[in-house]
């Protein structure tokens, strides 16, 4: 699910095959975006709940800022889907300062200098028609959908405005 294109408006793209993806990235606030990213290797990092916590926190710290209005989340073992209604920075931004500062906190707790974080993020922009509690309710169902958990309550690191 991971595209490869890199922070809009530093350089070039990563590899020849990711120059189609970025063409039609945009960032346009007040617009409703779904993201996804993943760990290095898709190392299972985040079975570790403390780690996973210290990833929602900074979640809530971008939405706490005003930089989005965070709708729905969820840190999953070895990846995170995130939906936001962008406010304040561009996507490439924002998933930027995620990743840094996820990374060093999450590094800090563990005692690690590895890469959190694969390179590059998924974004999905959701259009008028698209049903944001759907979309937002089956972010949050991903525990179950993977057998972590049999009910949502008793999983840790998901949060919805809703609730």
């Amino acid at each position: 699910l991971i595209n490869t294109h890199q922070d809009e408006g530093k350089g070039m793209p990563r590899s020849y095959s990711s120059k189609p993806l970025l063409k039609g990235r945009f960032s346009e606030p007040g617009r409703i975006y779904l993201l996804t990213t993943v760990t290095e290797q898709r190392r299972p990092i985040f079975s570790d709940f403390h780690l996973g916590r210290l990833v929602v926190n900074q979640l809530k710290h971008a939405h706490d800022e005003g930089i989005v209005h965070s709708i729905a989340l969820v840190v999953m073992p070895d990846h995170c889907h995130w939906l936001v209604e962008l406010r304040h920075k561009t996507l490439g931004e924002l998933m930027c300062r995620i990743k840094s500062r996820s990374s060093v906190t999450v590094n800090q707790a563990s005692q690690s200098s590895c890469r959190l974080w694969q390179k590059g993020y998924h974004d999905r922009a959701l259009r008028q028609e698209d049903d944001v509690k759907a979309t937002a309710r089956y972010i949050v169902r991903n525990p179950i959908r993977a057998r972590l958990t049999t009910r949502i309550g008793d999983y840790p690191l998901w949060d919805a405005c809703w609730v």
